[in-house]
């Protein structure tokens, strides 16, 4: 059990991020359905009338902490700022997948949940567009910002997204060394296959 000090005052807002904080906990090990304001209030040790209070209802909550992953989730994947492309991409994904194995719970059913919430679909989109925009960087020298090219690191997204959930679910001999090898190495192959006139940068990659 978590707990909050009574003896502790807290500003509303301090209050509200510390229940979004326990969300975020929860959110690791357990699948968003899971996240009951019961759940919450019994591990936070206040009231279910408090949770309503700040939130207004679960739906409210579970949109909060989802969107608050995935805030993590950009920061904690941004690429180092020097080095080789492909060292940058390497680093990335070996964050991506530190994520998704730390909160491989609630991860999985905000991917599945995106399908038919439209609200779990917007944040998901959000998070998706932003992570793939990076590539695009002016730093990144991966290719010219192009619609094939967008296209294809799409793609790509789509693919390393299902290769580590499904790695996760089962490794089928695959170490974690060689799951982030294909991961960083097949999006320079795949851009590298586009036309010239669709962008491909100076073949740094």
């Amino acid at each position: 059990m978590v707990g909050m000090s009574q003896r502790t005052r807290l500003t509303p807002e301090q209050r509200r991020e510390q229940l979004l904080d326990l969300g975020i906990r929860l959110f690791a090990r357990h699948s968003l359905d899971e996240i009951s304001i019961d759940v919450v209030a019994r591990e936070a040790g206040i009231s279910r009338g408090l949770l309503y209070h700040y939130f207004g209802d679960k739906m409210a909550f579970r949109e909060a902490v989802v969107r608050r992953a995935a805030d993590a989730l950009v920061a904690q994947t941004a690429p180092p700022s020097t080095g080789e492309p492909v060292e940058r991409l390497l680093a990335s994904m070996t964050a991506y997948v530190d994520f998704v194995d730390a909160n491989y719970e609630g991860y999985v059913s905000m991917v599945r949940g995106a399908a038919s919430d439209p609200v779990l679909r917007e944040i998901y989109d959000e998070a998706f567009l932003a992570l793939g925009l990076r590539i695009f960087d002016a730093g990144a020298d991966f290719v010219e910002d192009t619609p094939a090219a967008r296209l294809v690191v799409r793609g790509w997204q789509a693919m390393s997204e299902e290769l580590v959930l499904s790695w996760k679910a089962d490794p089928a001999g695959l170490s974690r060394e060689e799951l982030l090898g294909m991961l960083a190495g097949s999006l320079p192959v795949l851009l590298e296959m586009l036309p010239r006139s669709s962008g491909v940068g100076s073949g740094e990659l």
